[in-house]
């Protein structure tokens, strides 16, 4: 056991400062390293096992299970009501790596799930994610033969997180006039999807499966 250490063993003969769960937490976490690093079995070391009960000791004062059990249910019900997407767009991703990763992923799912309300065939529009750089979110990008929608933040500020125009075909970036709406119209993808066929003037054409034999 060369590279084990007496450290965690101390600690957990007196725990006493480690008041609060998330200290808890990090000294188990650090034990846990400790013996994979010294080659120790940390379902059986005395000072991990101290740990955590230490850890149950400070839970003691909490609710019920069946009270924590519905407060996390509660919760559940009220991230539904208020998705990921919305709530990162109000509070930004720059600087923050999971929850850019997290809002490129949701903003994707997004998208397909407008290209879906379109009726878009998927061999006629193309989803892009542009992640940049860390102090920035990035943009995911629509881009089908007649439209161009992108979703990205800071750019023009809270309810214009998304830009939409018509375009001639996916070659084209440019297209014509700027349309803008809030993150909360993609996340209504059925409601965004007429207003985006109205705005636009969408041919049938464009939401329609090409056949290559009849």
């Amino acid at each position: 056991m060369t590279y084990d250490v007496a450290f965690r063993h101390q600690q957990a003969l007196d725990p006493s400062a480690l008041s609060t769960i998330g200290a808890s937490l990090h000294a188990i976490g650090a034990a846990v390293r400790d013996c994979r690093n010294a080659g120790v079995d940390a379902e059986t070391d005395p000072a991990v096992v101290l740990f955590v009960r230490h850890l149950a000791r400070l839970t003691e004062g909490q609710p019920d299970t069946m009270v924590l059990r519905r407060a996390c249910m509660d919760r559940i019900a009220a991230l539904r009501r208020f998705p990921a997407l919305q709530v990162l767009a109000i509070r930004g991703v720059a600087h923050d790596e999971p929850a850019k990763a997290r809002f490129h992923a949701d903003g994707r799912a997004a998208m397909r799930r407008l290209a879906e309300a379109l009726g878009l065939d998927p061999s006629r529009y193309d989803i892009r994610s542009n992640r940049a750089g860390p102090a920035v979110s990035g943009e995911i990008t629509l881009h089908g033969e007649e439209l161009w929608v992108q979703l990205s933040l800071g750019a023009m500020g809270p309810d214009n997180e998304v830009c939409y125009r018509r375009v001639r075909d996916r070659h084209d970036h440019c297209g014509e006039r700027n349309h803008w709406a809030s993150v909360r119209a993609l996340l209504a993808p059925d409601r965004f999807a007429a207003t985006l066929r109205r705005d636009l003037g969408l041919s049938s054409a464009a939401t329609e499966p090409v056949h290559l034999f009849a």
